[in-house]
């Protein structure tokens, strides 16, 4: 059973300017002679974690953890102008031309996959393979299935039925835009409340029985509700793609070494969209975890993630 590396700490930490006022936190760790490696965080707008160099092999990998457009330690925090997922696609090969990489590992979960698969798209000859985990392909249905009655709604309705009552006159012909709009709203109270009945969904629906109870005194901060507005402006803009592009757009991926990594209980992202993804990726090696559910933690999913990080290295050195 393999577990996480040693921690590391940065060797280098800057921030990308881009061509707005936007800047991406970047951090370099690892080995500078090694493997190029970059990590991708989920969300939109969760931001990385010191463990996350923890996946490599720090004496093989040079390890690049950014913060996405507005995540994390990038100034200003929660912006929602320019930022799209075109934007963040642009960010990253940004940082891939400043650091002068020639190819990288991409290694990204949930959101994270879906930027991975859509950067390989459009630039396959940069990358030297994928490791993706909770894959979230960020069609209709995805979305329909975490925020609609008829799906991970069924199974935690009364949580569900908390985070429809939080918004001011439900009407259900729209849940994403009548939740973004109320993060919006004039009244504190209601932006508040809307935010906090968001990150308690999203934590009941990820950490299912792991998920604390409910925490009447929580106090949601500015912080917390700029987070919540930027999840919601990408899903109210269905991610800023086509319906089902990213299976459409596989062909040009057959030839990239990719592991898919997926538990078997992830109510997030459910079992369906890696297996549809493993159609289009036949080559893919696919690693199912009967114990595991969407986050990246607990002893089998981390033996898979550490372990797909270390098979990379003999695959594509």
């Amino acid at each position: 059973m393999k577990i996480l590396y040693p921690d590391v700490e940065p060797f280098k930490q800057f921030f990308l300017k881009t061509e707005s006022e936007h800047l991406v936190y970047v951090e370099q760790s690892g080995n500078i002679h090694g493997i190029p490696v970059i990590f991708l965080h989920g969300g939109p707008c969760s931001g990385t974690k010191p463990s996350h160099r923890c996946f490599f092999n720090p004496e093989k990998y040079h390890i690049i953890l950014m913060d996405q457009r507005g995540c994390g330690q990038s100034q200003p925090f929660g912006e929602l102008k320019n930022n799209t997922t075109q934007y963040l696609i642009e960010d990253m090969e940004n940082i891939r031309i400043h650091l002068n990489i020639k190819k990288w590992l991409i290694f990204g979960g949930s959101w994270g996959s879906t930027l991975t698969l859509l950067y390989a798209q459009q630039h396959k000859e940069k990358v030297l393979g994928m490791v993706i985990r909770g894959i979230f392909l960020a069609r209709q249905k995805d979305m329909d299935w975490f925020i609609k009655e008829v799906g991970v709604g069924m199974i935690f309705p009364e949580k569900w039925q908390q985070l429809m009552n939080s918004v001011p006159q439900y009407s259900c012909l729209d849940i994403i835009k009548e939740l973004y709009d109320a993060t919006f709203a004039q009244d504190e109270v209601t932006r508040r409340r809307v935010t906090k009945a968001w990150m308690e969904w999203g934590g009941q629906v990820a950490l299912m029985a792991d998920f604390p109870e409910e925490d009447e005194a929580l106090a949601v901060s500015e912080k917390m509700v700029k987070q919540v507005q930027m999840e919601l402006h990408y899903a109210k803009n269905r991610y800023f793609i086509s319906e089902n592009q990213i299976l459409k757009a596989c062909d040009v991926l057959q030839d990239i070494p990719v592991i898919i990594v997926h538990g078997r209980n992830d109510l997030v992202c459910p079992m369906e969209a890696a297996v549809s993804l493993s159609k289009f990726l036949p080559n893919a090696q696919f690693s199912i975890l009967q114990n595991s559910g969407h986050i990246a933690g607990g002893e089998e999913m981390i033996n898979a993630l550490v372990d797909a990080a270390d098979n990379m290295l003999e695959r594509i050195q």
